[in-house]
């Protein structure tokens, strides 16, 4: 998902297209997917400006039969770290049986992923690893976590997926986002800028 929807903003950027119209065209014939885009776009106000210093980057993934659509609104900061301060997911995951364990499956899959994306590294030091536990492993923090905006799509699908399709698309929107603020497209995990 990192890879591909990151081209495809790539993709977009190059034709000169906002990268929601640029996906919006090639979904056409993906009701699923288009209607994930549709509600993110419309729930995380994409087509309004952000606040000063702010952009917005969106992706989106099909994983366990569900289909998860994120935008993340990101900052950074003077000394180049990257400050995710809201996500907006929509996401549709068939009939969705229990919506508040939806919402909360994808609101975890979203910072577990997002940890992943800003700090999952695990360094070796004379063939081993350094990091020996969470006090020196760096996890996102309640101080760190974005507002988290979860939108389910109407469906009438059989049930499926919820515990990992939250996971995947944050790190391209994140790396998107980062891109339409500073103009560095970034390749690698975790997102770093130079």
């Amino acid at each position: 998902c990192f890879v591909i929807e990151s081209f495809i903003d790539e993709l977009a950027t190059a034709a000169g297209e906002d990268p929601a119209v640029f996906r919006r065209r090639y979904l056409k014939d993906s009701p699923r997917h288009l209607a994930a885009l549709e509600l993110v776009l419309e729930r995380s106000g994409w087509q309004d400006r952000p606040p000063p210093g702010r952009r917005r980057g969106l992706a989106i993934q099909e994983a366990f039969g569900s289909v998860v659509a994120q935008v993340a609104e990101v900052s950074v900061t003077a000394d180049n770290a990257i400050r995710v301060h809201r996500v907006t997911c929509a996401v549709d995951c068939g009939t969705a049986i229990n919506p508040d364990i939806v919402r909360q499956q994808m609101e975890g899959g979203i910072l577990f992923g997002l940890s992943a994306a800003l700090y999952g590294e695990i360094t070796l030091e004379d063939g081993a690893v350094r990091e020996s536990n969470f006090h020196d492993y760096r996890q996102l923090r309640l101080a760190d976590s974005p507002a988290i905006d979860v939108h389910i799509v109407p469906s009438t699908e059989p049930p499926s997926g919820v515990g990992e399709p939250g996971v995947p698309p944050i790190a391209p929107a994140v790396a998107n986002a980062v891109f339409a603020v500073t103009g560095q497209r970034l390749r690698t995990l975790p997102l770093r800028l130079s």
